[in-house]
């Protein structure tokens, strides 16, 4: 039987930082669907969430979003 990989953000805090980060990466999934990362990927991590895809995070918890007024851009 063939290993199904799958793309995926994960949401994570580092175990040296309060900073919430993120990263995609492919892994492989089990025969129900859900995603194996490994023991060398979660070593010094602590997962938040797995989103499906690569996500295109604008902001996080403790950024500040641009004062930009993008109707003006139109």
């Amino acid at each position: 039987m063939e290993t199904m990989i799958r793309k995926v953000t994960i949401i994570y805090y580092s175990d040296l930082s309060l900073e919430l980060m993120h990263e995609a990466a492919c892994f492989p999934q089990n025969d129900n669907g859900r995603v194996v990362i490994s023991a060398e990927f979660k070593k010094g991590k602590s997962i938040i969430a797995v989103c499906d895809g690569e996500v295109n995070i604008l902001n996080k918890v403790g950024d500040r979003v641009d004062n930009v007024n993008y109707e003006d851009e139109a």
